[in-house]
């Protein structure tokens, strides 16, 4: 058996591989071969300090916190192989986080409290986030069976610099094992779901995949069909400084008996390199997918709502920092609403290279939300972050 060290090895992960594209540092691994079997071991932990004041109908509140940011931690496993032709993987990744209390719905609860909700909790959430094995080849594709990010919204979360740090927290606990970046300011949260998807090979720039997808009973009583979520990609380069990206995705989901509905999006992005510059917009439509302006897909208390939102971003590396500023903005209507309600947010981002390993993080966010349905008295906030995360 050879052990080594391997660079680079994080890329083989979606979420990872968008992570080294940001040029926030390269991951570093450990690679265990036996014969013609590879299992590479790679990860991230981030910790941030955030003083966060919000401000609802006249009330005031200041809250500071030790968090994680946007992304958990994270400890992948994955095993890779060449045999008859095809070409397999499996992935098996655990995200963690810092915190030791929990005080929000559907994270672990002391049992001592018997599982009331605000009950403060010593023990830590850990989300199996990726499960899933795949097979193909260079000439027919890839076949994927598990539980991974999905497809609708996959790219604009993986192009969102604050990925790397904390961006907006409104809907999240202070602490939590999560901050939300900017979903529900401008995208919404792909999440990773139970899926068997197909990804074609890659032709002229040019990609597409689809799949069916755990279906989720947001309405009515049952859920007879699976999901469905697609993606088509171009990816293009022009000379040694110029880079492209355009995408395209779709979901729906139906349901049925009383009150179903049906659920549908559509989205389109763009993301396009010069030199050290990078500019990133999006946007997307949707009707029945759930609150936009919370972000969580299929999430639907008000019924079936329509919702849509922007988002635009522009960065710049000046040698091993780069510095970003974004803004997005998602609104909903209709179902039981009785008005539109919307949300925004903008940050400003520094990202600091300290070395292969560590990228220090320095952000400043504004939020604003309006709409007597979700943000009664209206909110703003104001988050100022500070802390750093590290890739292995």
């Amino acid at each position: 058996m050879t052990i080594r060290a391997k660079s680079g090895v994080l890329k083989r992960t979606a979420m990872a591989g968008a992570l080294c594209a940001l040029g926030l540092g390269q991951a570093h691994a450990v690679s265990f071969t036996q014969g013609d079997s590879t299992i590479d071991i790679n990860g991230t932990i981030n910790g941030f300090y955030s003083n966060r004041t919000s401000e609802s109908g006249g009330v005031k509140t200041t809250n500071s916190a030790l968090t994680n940011g946007l992304l958990p931690g994270w400890i992948n496993f994955v095993f890779t192989t060449k045999v008859d032709g095809l070409d397999i993987k499996a992935h098996v990744g655990f995200a963690p986080g810092i915190n030791d209390k929990s005080d929000v719905v559907g994270l672990p609860s002391n049992p001592g409290c018997g599982g009331a909700t605000g009950c403060d909790s010593p023990f830590s959430q850990i989300d199996t986030r990726n499960l899933y094995f795949q097979f193909g080849a260079p000439d027919w594709g890839t076949v994927k069976l598990g539980r991974d990010i999905g497809l609708f919204g996959q790219k604009i979360i993986l192009s969102d610099m604050t990925l790397l740090g904390l961006g907006g927290n409104s809907y999240a606990a202070t602490p939590f094992n999560t901050t939300f970046g900017m979903i529900g300011h401008g995208y919404m949260y792909t999440g990773f779901q139970p899926q068997i998807t197909y990804t074609t090979p890659t032709m002229g720039g040019f990609s597409a995949s689809a799949g069916i997808f755990d279906p989720n009973k947001f309405a009515g009583d049952e859920t007879q069909d699976p999901g469905f979520q697609a993606m088509l990609n171009y990816d293009w380069k022009a000379g040694a400084s110029t880079t492209g990206s355009l995408w395209a995705g779709y979901v729906h989901q139906g349901t049925s008996g009383d009150g179903s509905f049906d659920a549908n999006g559509y989205e389109l992005g763009a993301k396009i390199g010069v030199g050290n510059f990078e500019a990133v917009a999006y946007g997307f439509d949707a009707k029945g997918l759930g609150l936009s302006t919370v972000g969580a897909l299929y999430f639907s208390p008000f019924e079936k709502t329509k919702g849509k939102g922007y988002f635009v971003q522009g960065t710049y590396k000046f040698g091993k920092t780069k510095v970003g500023l974004n803004y997005g903005e998602n609104r909903d209507s209709s179902g039981t609403l009785t008005e539109t309600n919307k949300f925004r947010s903008a940050t400003l981002g520094v990202y600091h290279s300290l070395n292969k390993y560590v990228t220090l993080v320095a952000e400043y966010n504004r939020e604003k939300g309006t709409g007597a349905d979700i943000f009664p008295g209206d909110l703003k906030t104001r988050t100022i972050s500070l802390g750093g995360i590290l890739f292995f």
